[in-house]
């Protein structure tokens, strides 16, 4: 199954302690199903430092989400949506908003 969620794009977490909140997809890793959100579920890291000048410390970063807690957020309808796919008359494919039937933006 092809995943329809990108680098890149805006999603809402649809469960879980962030549920309701929006960010930006920083990573997708397609074999595990799981997506990185920028300044969604953030873990501590502690870290030590490895070479001259490195910080050490308690760094925080973002965990994996599995992709079923998360939606495409869809700015028109203000909320998260479903995606479907459109084939054009070029054979080109895109994505669809389920909710408002727009087409979502390619970033």
């Amino acid at each position: 199954m092809a995943i329809k969620i990108r680098k890149g794009d805006t999603v809402q977490v649809i469960s879980g302690d962030s549920r309701g909140k929006t960010g930006r997809v920083l990573a997708v890793d397609e074999v595990k199903q799981r997506v990185t959100v920028e300044r969604i579920k953030l873990v501590k890291r502690h870290t030590k430092a490895r070479r001259q000048g490195m910080q050490s410390g308690i760094l925080e970063k973002e965990a994996w989400i599995h992709l079923s807690n998360v939606q495409l957020y869809d700015a028109k309808a203000g909320r998260g949506t479903r995606v479907g796919m459109r084939t054009l008359p070029d054979g080109k494919r895109e994505r669809v908003s389920k909710v408002s039937g727009e087409t979502l933006s390619r970033e």
